[in-house]
C-alpha cells in the first residue's frame, strides 16, 4: 500500500483523525483527506498537518450559490471558499472535487477558472454515479448527452492551457459509453475499504449486494483479508463471469463494469453491466437517457425536512 485516503461521509468529525493521520504517516503512507470542508477550521487544518497529512481533496458543488446550496441542502458556499486559502496558507496540496450534474455542467469553463484561483493543483470533474440517493434523484441530476459532449469539449480545451500547474480530471458518465467503466480499477483488484466498524470492502457500495460477508480487521489481519476473504473473492478476477463479459476481448480492461450496479438495475450482481451497450439489460440504460432528455424530476434528501422546502424542479442551467 502507498495511499490512506480517509474519507466518507464527513470524516472530521471522527475524534481520532489526528491519531490516523499521524500513524499513516509514520508508516511512510500518502495520506489525503475527503471532505466538505464546513467543519474545517485553521487549527485543525493546522493540527492535521502537522501529524503528518499530505494533501486535501475539497468538494465545491459549483460556481453558483443557488444551486450549489439546493444541491447541498444547506449552506455551505462560502465557507468551502473560505477553506480552500487556509488549505493552501499552511502548504498542504489541495484538489478541488466537483460532481458534474445537470445543473452545473454547463458550468465547467467557470469551474476550471474557479479552480484555478484558489490554487488548487487538481481539479476533479466527475460525473455523478447513480447509487443510493444519486440515483434516487437521477432524473434530476442526469445531464443530456448535448451537455456532456460540450463539457467534455471544454475540458479538452483547457488541459493545455493548465499544464505543469493544475491537473483536470474528467470522469465520464458511464450511462452514455458504449463499454462500463472498470468499477474502482476492478473488484478487489487495486482499491479496498475500510469501515468504521472495520470490514473490509471492494468498494464504497459493496453492502448493496446480498449474501456476501466481509471479514473485519477486529478478526483477522488485513494481509489475510486481502488475500482469503470471501467477499473479496467473490468477482475478482473472471472466473464468476457469465456471458458476454466471459468471451468479450474487454473483460481485461473494464471487467464486467460495476457489480453494484449490475445488482441495483438487473437485479443480479453477476450479470453484465448494464450501461454494456452488448448487456441484455442495457434497455434500462436507454430509458433512463431518455427521461434524462426530458429534464423532469424533483430532489428527494435524507432530510424530509429539506425535500419539503426544497423539492422543486430543477433548475434550468444558469447559462441558458
Amino acid at each position: 500500500m502507498v495511499q490512506l485516503h480517509l474519507s466518507g461521509g464527513e470524516p472530521v468529525v471522527r475524534k481520532d483523525l489526528p491519531e490516523l493521520i499521524r500513524h499513516a504517516h509514520s508508516r511512510d503512507l500518502y495520506t489525503n483527506l475527503i471532505t466538505g470542508g464546513t467543519l474545517l477550521n485553521e487549527e485543525m487544518l493546522r493540527q492535521f498537518r502537522d501529524c503528518g497529512l499530505d494533501h486535501i481533496q475539497l468538494s465545491i458543488q459549483d460556481t453558483d450559490r443557488r444551486t450549489a446550496e439546493l444541491v447541498a441542502g444547506i449552506r455551505s458556499y462560502d465557507k468551502k471558499l473560505e477553506i480552500a486559502p487556509l488549505i493552501k496558507k499552511l502548504g498542504l496540496s489541495l484538489t478541488i472535487n466537483v460532481v458534474m450534474h445537470r445543473m452545473n455542467i454547463d458550468h465547467v469553463p467557470a469551474l476550471i477558472t474557479q479552480a484555478a484561483e484558489l490554487g488548487a493543483q487538481r481539479l476533479e470533474l466527475a460525473n455523478t454515479q447513480y447509487h443510493a440517493w444519486a440515483e434516487k434523484n437521477r432524473n434530476a441530476l442526469m445531464p443530456t448527452r448535448a451537455q456532456l459532449d460540450q463539457a467534455e469539449a471544454v475540458v479538452f480545451e483547457a488541459r493545455p492551457r493548465y499544464q505543469g500547474t493544475m491537473e483536470i480530471a474528467y470522469v465520464k458518465a458511464n450511462y452514455y459509453s458504449e463499454h462500463p467503466k472498470p468499477c474502482m480499477g476492478g473488484w478487489a483488484r487495486s482499491y479496498m475499504v475500510i469501515t468504521p466498524t472495520g470490514e473490509v470492502l471492494p468498494c464504497h457500495a459493496a453492502h448493496v449486494i446480498p449474501g456476501l460477508h466481509f471479514d473485519s480487521v477486529r478478526d483477522q489481519s488485513l494481509t489475510t483479508i486481502w488475500a482469503e476473504s470471501k467477499g473479496l473473492n467473490a468477482f475478482r478476477g473472471e472466473s464468476w463471469m457469465q456471458e458476454p463479459c466471459k468471451s468479450c476481448p474487454m473483460k481485461t480492461i473494464d471487467f464486467g463494469g460495476c457489480r453494484c450496479q449490475a445488482f441495483m438495475l438487473a437485479g443480479d450482481a453477476a450479470v453484465a453491466d448494464p450501461v454494456c451497450s452488448l448487456s441484455p439489460h442495457h434497455d434500462i440504460i436507454q430509458e433512463a437517457i431518455a427521461q434524462a432528455e426530458q429534464g423532469d424530476g424533483r430532489f428527494i434528501y435524507r432530510d424530509s425536512r429539506n425535500s419539503e422546502r426544497l423539492s422543486i424542479r430543477p433548475l434550468e442551467p444558469a447559462s441558458r
